[in-house]
């Protein structure tokens, strides 16, 4: 029973991520891995993440940068079958430490230049930095659903309108994770049984989509954008945690 409940609620989170409620989705693997390998609660959550994923795209379908995804899913695409063949050698701490330190790294940036108390002017997208940084953010999905911090690190400093925040992430972790689909299955993450499993969960994913969706547009770009980052600082201080009780 307490499996069950605690697998409700990933889900649920899992959805409000996707319905634009920023990177609480992070929390959905660690919390199943207190029943199971961190891996199988990754194959496990994939499906649900597709069912989200459709739900977020038909949510913000109409506002999405196109020029971003066509230079970070090439990226997302190396980074994800790199993933693939370095998931049995690279500990999973080490992942954790990694996406911990460009959360950190971003958030720092972020604190000098407010308290320089200069305008910065929005940085346009390039080739270089967004092939790299969405790369990182297909090994880090991979191996535990933990792409956010790279593609924030990334796209925020643009300073995209709102909308078109949350479509180009969404549009963005929807092919991502169908691209996982494959490996997840040859890797033996992904199996009937999971995919069963999950099949229970998927409609406590939508509400919590609906609700994520509902609390997103409710908030102004400022609120939202500063909760973003809040929620990146916390993420990035739950992953060196994890590391160091672990």
């Amino acid at each position: 029973m307490t499996y069950w409940i605690v697998a409700g609620l990933a889900a649920f989170l899992l959805g409000m991520s996707k319905g634009g409620v920023p990177m609480i989705a992070m929390l959905s693997v660690p919390l199943m891995s207190l029943f199971m390998d961190p891996a199988l609660a990754a194959g496990l959550l994939l499906p649900i993440y597709l069912v989200a994923d459709v739900y977020a795209i038909y949510l913000f379908r109409k506002s999405f940068s196109a020029l971003n995804l066509k230079i970070m899913l090439p990226g997302a695409v190396i980074g994800i079958f790199s993933g693939f063949f370095a998931v049995s050698y690279v500990p999973g701490d080490m992942v954790k430490l990694l996406v911990a330190a460009i959360g950190f790294y971003y958030l720092f940036n972020a604190l000098k230049k407010r308290l320089s108390k200069t305008e910065v002017p929005p940085r346009a997208a390039d080739v270089p930095r967004g092939v790299f940084w969405g790369s990182i953010a297909g090994l880090t999905s991979y191996i535990c659903h933990a792409g956010g911090p790279p593609f924030q690190t990334y796209v925020l400093p643009q300073k995209l309108d709102k909308m078109v925040f949350l479509g180009t992430t969404a549009i963005f972790f929807a092919i991502m994770n169908l691209l996982k689909v494959i490996p997840y299955i040859l890797a033996g993450q992904l199996t009937w049984a999971s995919t069963a499993q999950a099949a229970w969960l998927a409609p406590i994913t939508i509400v919590g989509a609906w609700s994520g969706v509902t609390i997103a547009r409710m908030l102004s770009e400022r609120v939202f954008f500063i909760l973003i980052e809040i929620t990146l600082g916390v993420v990035s201080v739950k992953l060196v945690y994890e590391v160091l009780t672990s």
